[in-house]
C-alpha cells in the first residue's frame, strides 16, 4: 500500500508534477471455478483493482492541479464472460467500473478518467499466467481466428490508443471504455 505514494512521489520530484496516470500494470489467471484458489484470486483483485485505486488517489492532488487524466488498461474481456476465467474478468469489470465512477466524481475537477480494453494482444501474459508453451500458442491461435481482422494485436497500437486517451487535448473525453479488439466484440 506504501508503494503508490512512493511511485508518485518519485515521479511528480522527477518531472515536476503528474498530468497522466496510466495504470497497465496487471495480470491475468486461468481458474476454472472447480480449481478456485482464495489466495490467487485476491492477489489478482490486489493487483487488478486495488493497486489504481491507490495510485489513482495517491496522484489524485496531482492530476487535479493540472487538470490531468487517468488512464485504465481494462480488457475484452472486461465485458464479455472468460469461461476458465473468471475472476481475471470481474478484476477487469471492476476496473471498468471504477473508471465510469471516478470520472463522474473528479469531472468537477478537470480531471478526464478513461480506459482502453484491449482485445487479445501479444505480450508475456500467457505465459507468467502458467501456461505451457503449447497451451499459450493454441490459445493465440484461437484468439487470431475468433478476431474479425484476424489477428492479436500489437502493443504499440495499444500504446498508441493510451497516448490518445490521455492527449491533453481530449477535453471532452470522459467515462468511456475504448474496446481497442480488431472487432471481437462485434462478434
Amino acid at each position: 500500500p506504501d508503494a503508490a505514494e512512493a511511485v508518485v512521489r518519485e515521479a511528480a520530484e522527477r518531472w515536476g508534477g503528474v498530468d497522466v496516470l496510466v495504470n497497465n500494470a496487471g495480470a491475468t489467471a486461468v481458474m476454472p471455478l472447480e480449481h478456485l484458489d482464495a489466495d490467487r484470486v485476491r492477489a489478482l483483485f490486489e493487483l487488478n483493482v486495488t493497486a489504481p485505486s491507490l495510485l489513482a488517489a495517491a496522484a489524485l492532488p496531482h492530476l487535479r492541479r493540472s487538470r490531468g487524466a487517468i488512464v485504465n488498461v481494462s480488457s475484452t474481456y472486461g465485458h464479455r464472460p472468460l469461461p476458465g476465467g473468471a475472476h481475471y474478468a470481474a478484476s477487469k469489470a471492476a476496473l471498468e467500473q471504477l473508471t465510469r465512477s471516478w470520472a463522474l466524481e473528479l469531472a468537477a475537477s478537470g480531471v478526464r478518467v478513461n480506459a482502453l480494453a484491449p482485445g487479445p494482444t501479444e505480450s508475456r501474459a500467457l505465459a507468467r499466467a502458467g501456461l505451457t508453451e503449447q497451451q499459450v500458442e493454441m490459445i493465440k491461435q484461437d484468439e487470431a481466428r475468433r478476431v474479425p481482422l484476424g489477428r492479436r494485436g500489437a502493443p504499440e497500437e495499444v500504446a498508441e490508443w493510451i497516448v490518445r486517451l490521455a492527449d491533453p487535448r481530449s477535453t471532452w473525453l470522459t467515462g468511456q471504455v475504448l474496446a481497442l479488439d480488431g472487432g471481437l466484440g462485434l462478434t
